[in-house]
């Protein structure tokens, strides 16, 4: 019998490991996916390799110790044995561990080795994290553009059904080819951001005034979803990646429509200039671009979030003079959650969105501001001194 309980535990230890460790290796829904690129079937493998180490480790141990639990049980007789130092036993739980720590070491210090070699790439993509969004600028080839978060006010309060891809959808996805290494360049405009894709193996924090760097060859086309994994704000959630990967010839024909829609955008930007919007023009724009960008902080009815955002609606500064308004959208607030938007919006949009802040919810002052008046003030600061650009900036402040 007691030899019956011995077996029982050993083969019962045994059947655990063998049956939960291809479990976890084949379930993807609580394993770490194997992702579509080299360097994520690398560290798929490490993990593997890990896991499996610590399950021979744990059957070893838990055995020895059920065996011994069983065979040298009190009620079985046995007595304790006294004895003090072994340098046999101690140079044997030296040494064993030591070989398992370097059959450990050798893969996962090549594939961290492979992870940060970011050298001979065939494009090189910027991508800016901000509050609560991403800027992705293709190096060389005159294309940029925000990504911004495209599920629906109404799914994310519960008036509509939720997507499957719910808060992990946007409007501008990254567009990326397969079969190329592409180079990432990372930063933050504000606080510190980290783009994650699960798929790629990637995961890298933005950080205000540094660069970080990072790599991908994806070898399957296809639409791969990721995260913000740094708790960034109050929006944190809401800030999703979207990666779309292509054919090479896909995406260099989508990279030729995106120049030839830059252009295009320039020259509407151009156009805007010489258009004089009216108030109800202005005023719906302004609507849009507000619930857009602007409505995360300082709420869709223009209240703000006391101690955190300040309130548009009776504001100083939408009530005040109208050069701090703009002042205050195109460069932002240093030391502030306010930031620039001069390279976000264009300046059609810019004005606006001021021109809606200023005559929404009861502010009324019947202003009204055109794409020519934004470009007026910007190329006035750029081309004014330094006394008169502080002198604006330090009214801004007095007034937020």
């Amino acid at each position: 019998m007691k030899r019956l309980l011995v077996r029982l535990a050993w083969l019962l230890n045994g059947f655990v490991v063998v049956l939960v460790a291809p479990l976890v290796n084949a379930s993807s829904e609580y394993n770490m996916t194997q992702g579509v690129t080299e360097i994520s079937g690398k560290v798929y493998e490490l993990h593997m390799l890990i896991f499996y180490i610590c399950c021979a480790i744990a059957f070893v141990v838990f055995g020895v110790m059920f065996y011994s639990i069983l065979r040298h049980r009190k009620s079985k007789g046995a007595v304790a044995a006294h004895f003090h130092e072994s340098t046999k036993v101690e140079i044997l739980w030296t040494i064993i561990p030591i070989i398992i720590l370097i059959a450990m070491a050798i893969p996962a210090t090549k594939t961290l080795i492979a992870m940060e070699d970011t050298s001979q790439s065939d494009l090189t993509v910027k991508i800016t994290g901000s509050q609560w969004k991403w800027h992705y600028s293709y190096f060389g080839e005159d294309v940029e553009f925000f990504s911004l978060l495209a599920t629906s006010d109404k799914e994310i309060d519960g008036i509509e059904v939720k997507g499957a891809h719910y808060l992990l959808e946007v409007d501008n996805p990254l567009v990326l080819p397969i079969d190329r290494k592409v180079r990432f360049l990372m930063t933050s405009d504000d606080v510190i951001h980290s783009w994650w894709v699960p798929a790629f193996a990637v995961k890298k924090d933005t950080i205000p005034g540094f660069i970080n760097e990072a790599w991908t060859k994806i070898d399957e086309p296809g639409v791969y979803r990721g995260q913000c994994a740094e708790l960034c704000g109050r929006a944190h959630g809401f800030m999703p990646i979207v990666v779309h990967a292509m054919e090479e010839e896909d995406f260099d024909a989508w990279l030729a429509t995106q120049k030839e829609l830059a252009i295009a955008t320039q020259q509407a930007a151009q156009d805007a200039l010489d258009a004089s919007l009216s108030l109800e023009e202005l005023n719906s724009l302004g609507e849009e671009v507000y619930k857009n960008r602007c409505a995360v902080c300082h709420q869709v009815n223009g209240g703000g979030i006391p101690g955190a955002f300040p309130a548009i609606k009776g504001s100083p500064v939408a009530l005040g003079d109208v050069d701090v308004h703009i002042d205050t959208i195109v460069y932002g607030r240093g030391g502030t959650a306010m930031q620039a938007f001069d390279n976000q919006l264009t300046e059609k949009e810019i004005a606006a969105v001021v021109t809606y802040q200023r005559n929404a919810w009861g502010n009324d002052t019947g202003d009204v501001v055109q794409a020519s008046d934004i470009n007026a003030y910007k190329s006035k600061q750029s081309g004014g001194t330094e006394s008169s650009t502080g002198e604006v900036q330090d009214n801004a402040k007095e007034q937020l």
